[in-house]
């Protein structure tokens, strides 16, 4: 690929220059927990910059928000503690939960959002849009999602937030480096496990590198994605995340010497389109949750409770089972399978591929928003599809069309995309023929960096927060996680010395960063992907087995060694997607080694091995770590109630 005839670069091409920034916190990722640790950090009297491969003010998944999870402790009207809900969290997910930052946001969840309203966010129905609605506190004007008897969920104006944060940067002072792609972590004489002290990255419009000094090193970068597909022509449908989003963090943390877990849970999908479409189409889970559904005939599809109860009215969708407390997530389709415990499981459609195949619902399925009570109806659409991420250009572009809620229905993708709600291939392959081998690197709970009670992960100086942690998830859960971090880290720097950047190191990574510019044809940077996907397809699948797993190592060594020699890019732009694909590259065979290194199947991480089939046998419940040691991978393991007790350890450690 040539850049076309007679066109110019509209920026000033700088391959040749250098600039050095010295900080005190160096933030790495500009989306919602990168803009909270900045700011906690700078208000903690540190010296702060922020590297965003994007636009700090656009970037991230965080740009739009409907709802603002798990805020326990002070939020009117619940009656749960943070411990007993983190607990609740970490059960559900059969211990493989980060207990640390889930009790972080349910902890502070609430005293961040009035912060974060303070700074101008917009969290309260001031206008009185929804007075009367059985969501709403009439004292203080929030509004509940979910579960309306323990109000665990607030629903939110996201919208606003990522400006609000983005004033209050400035304001502080922050030092916003965008469109700067961070490439590596710079450590204490250049060695690998040794202290962090910076990082280096380079300008994807005009080439200039950069070396960045600090003595504390915040990694708030989203989780890896692509390893398995990509259509690059689909790429605004792929996901919540923005397509930028290639988990660059997690291998320069990894080429550093951090260790991680869960890199092995990933997701089995049965379409190339993920999150979006059914989060923006009526899908009756998460932004669209408690949706009244109907099928083509216009015949409603009923809901059930925890107990398999039909609920007869649209207001019991929204409260738990009798002698249920509390739920923690609903909606979808019962035939989905959910491995959380059935005393959290929450109101959801009913079974529907059941129905199918006795012939009593007929596809596709539809959105009843006329149906649905007034509140509840202008709550979804006009508030919540509004707000979310990506869903917004739902709301915007059909509402320019001339839908109206009021009148008209919605059709779905849920069923139509393979499976329950949000479109995974679980039970969709009687409706669909999906591509088993295509997986997703777990949407909700996923792996990543293991970090301690003070976010640090394993290395001194280097820190993680947000979707860049083992655990990481949504929006409330990054800014909170951003906030403790930006605090711990700030206070860590007025004790840290100085130390002095490595030459070589800078040197070394400025070769490997440039090296694509060097060749004028080879292998582009989708060739590369494409290889990649093809991979992990073939042997790093549904069921995994130790030859498959092993080939496929190979491969990729074998890939890396032709992107060494190969990969080309033509400007700077190109230059950026050809280093973000080379992360790719590395995150799956990060995959690899942990899939390789768990001997057992495990139906709460979706991870199957062909050589060892029983499902979470005692001996493997325990979280298995890698961390690669030199040119080794190091196995480790950690007890799966890792971070506990949660009270005693957050009095202990979150003051600073």
């Amino acid at each position: 690929m040539s850049y076309p005839a007679g066109l110019k670069w509209p920026y000033p091409i700088k391959y040749k220059e250098e600039t050095e920034v010295t900080t005190d916190v160096l933030i790495l990722g500009g989306g919602i927990a990168g803009c909270w640790a900045a700011i906690s950090a700078a208000r903690n009297g540190g010296k702060v910059a922020i590297v965003e491969k994007g636009a700090t003010l656009g970037s991230g998944a965080g740009v739009g928000c409907d709802h603002w999870q798990w805020a326990v402790t002070d939020t009117p009207g619940v009656k749960i503690t943070a411990e007993e809900f983190t607990q609740a969290l970490v059960d559900n997910h059969g211990g493989y939960n980060n207990g640390i930052s889930r009790y972080i946001q349910a902890r502070e969840g609430y005293e961040t959002l009035l912060e974060l309203e303070k700074m101008g966010g917009k969290v309260r129905d001031t206008e009185d849009t929804f007075e009367g609605a059985e969501f709403r506190d009439e004292e203080t004007k929030l509004l509940f999602a979910y579960d309306y008897e323990n109000k665990l969920m607030i629903r939110v104006w996201g919208q606003t937030f990522k400006e609000a944060l983005y004033k209050e940067l400035n304001r502080l002072g922050v030092k916003l480096y965008d469109r700067v792609m961070a490439t590596s972590l710079l450590t204490k004489d250049g060695k690998q496990g040794s202290k962090v002290i910076g990082a280096t990255g380079v300008n994807m419009r005009t080439g200039e590198f950069y070396v960045f000094k600090s003595k504390a090193t915040i990694l708030c970068g989203a989780r890896p994605q692509r390893m398995w597909a990509y259509n690059t022509e689909l790429a605004g449908a792929s996901d919540l995340r923005t397509p930028s989003s290639m988990g660059g963090c997690y291998p320069m943390a990894w080429k550093a010497g951090a260790e991680f877990t869960m890199m092995e849970k990933t997701i089995e999908r049965g379409t190339l389109i993920h999150s979006s479409a059914p989060h923006g189409s009526g899908s009756p889970s998460n932004t669209w949750y408690a949706m009244t559904m109907v099928d083509a005939t216009g015949k409603e599809i009923p809901w059930v409770d925890r107990d398999g109860k039909i609920i007869k009215t649209v207001s019991e969708r929204y409260r738990p089972a009798p002698g249920q407390k509390f739920f923690i997530m609903g909606g979808g389709s019962s035939s989905l399978p959910h491995p959380g415990l059935y005393e959290y499981k929450g109101p959801r459609l009913h079974n529907v591929d059941a129905l199918m195949e006795r012939e009593e619902v007929t596809l596709p399925l539809y959105a009843d928003l006329p149906g649905m009570p007034e509140h509840e109806r202008h709550a979804i659409f006009g508030l919540m599809v509004g707000q979310e991420s990506k869903t917004k250009q739902t709301y915007v572009n059909y509402t320019r069309a001339g839908f109206d809620p009021n009148k008209d229905q919605l059709m779905s993708y849920q069923q139509l995309l393979g499976g329950g709600g949000y479109g995974t291939a679980s039970t969709g392959a009687k409706v669909v023929v999906g591509l088993p081998y295509i997986r997703n690197f777990s949407s909700g709970v996923s792996g990543g960096p293991v970090v301690d009670w003070d976010m640090k992960t394993t290395l001194e100086g280097l820190w993680a927060a947000g979707d860049g942690i083992y655990g990481g998830n949504d929006h409330s859960h990054a800014a909170t996680t951003g906030r403790y971090a930006g605090r711990k880290a700030a206070a860590y720097t007025k004790k840290a010395g100085d130390d002095a950047i490595a030459r070589k190191q800078v040197d070394e990574e400025k070769s490997r960063v440039y090296g694509p510019l060097k060749r004028k044809d080879g292998a582009y940077w989708k060739e590369l992907l494409a290889g990649i996907n093809k991979i992990m397809q073939a042997h790093c699948g549904n069921i995994k087995r130790d030859t498959r797993m092993k080939m496929g190592r190979t491969y990729l060594d074998d890939m890396q060694q032709a992107a060494d020699d190969m990969l080309y890019a033509v400007n700077p732009h190109d230059l950026g997607n050809a280093l973000s694909i080379l992360d790719v590259l590395t995150s799956a065979k990060m995959i690899v080694h942990a899939s390789m290194a768990r001997r057992a199947s495990s139906a709460i991480l979706h991870f199957k091995r062909g050589e060892y089939p029983e499902v979470d046998p005692p001996e493997w419940n325990k979280f298995v770590t890698i961390k690669l040691d030199g040119d080794n991978v190091k196995v480790g393991e950690l007890p799966i109630t890792y971070g506990a007790p949660y009270v005693e350890n957050y009095e202990k450690y979150s003051k600073v």
